[in-house]
């Protein structure tokens, strides 16, 4: 099974990007929808996030923006939620490859933003960049309620650059061309990652 890590800085349509991918009928790993889940009531990171920042849950559930609240430039508090709940993404992550594994799935998207900041990408088969022009990023994020240009500069400092994300990455997606030209680059990777002539980015290093 092919793994193929999707990702893109904030606001360049990473997200309208994976649905393209499922509506092809690829399997894909939502990775900010499994932090969420983590973070419900009753969810497995809720317990030990009160524990290590008092008073960031809300009758059981983690209040996301209280959490960030807590973290925002503070780098030794963002390293200590992330030993907190990147173990507990794990569990996710192993029943998605099973799942996908039961189905037959012969190539399985990983929908993780920060991909490349992690370290992620040396895990995958392949990585798709999702981009944009920076000037249709801003207008995009700057759109959404409780957006800042203060806080969009935040992430886009916390983040890799895009313009070294398009040179690390196997396939580009540009959303700046409109939809249906987007859906078009979509099938052309599916279409290239199941070519017989493939090889992944692991077996290449492994060389």
């Amino acid at each position: 099974m092919i793994v193929v890590g999707l990702t893109g800085s904030i606001g360049m349509g990473k997200s309208t990007t994976a649905a393209m991918f499922r509506e092809a009928g690829v399997p894909v790993y939502d990775a900010d929808a499994a932090v969420a889940r983590t973070y419900e009531q009753g969810g497995s990171a809720a317990a030990p996030l009160e524990a290590a920042f008092p008073g960031v849950t809300r009758d059981g559930a983690v209040d996301r923006e209280a959490l960030r609240q807590r973290v925002l430039g503070d780098d030794a508090a963002m390293a200590r939620l992330n030993a907190i709940v990147h173990p507990l993404l794990g569990a996710e992550r192993d029943r998605f490859f099973a799942e996908a594994e039961a189905a037959g799935a012969d190539l399985v998207v990983m929908d993780i933003p920060l991909l490349f900041e992690t370290g992620g990408h040396h895990a995958m088969d392949a990585v798709v960049v999702v981009s944009a022009p920076p000037e249709a990023q801003r207008d995009r994020v700057l759109a959404r309620d409780g957006m800042t240009a203060e806080r969009l500069d935040y992430i886009l400092a916390r983040q890799t650059p895009d313009a070294e994300k398009r040179a690390l990455a196997h396939f580009v997606i540009d959303t700046g061309q409109g939809l249906e030209v987007a859906r078009a680059q979509v099938a052309q990777v599916i279409a290239a990652l199941r070519d017989p002539q493939f090889t992944s980015a692991r077996d290449s290093a492994r060389g």
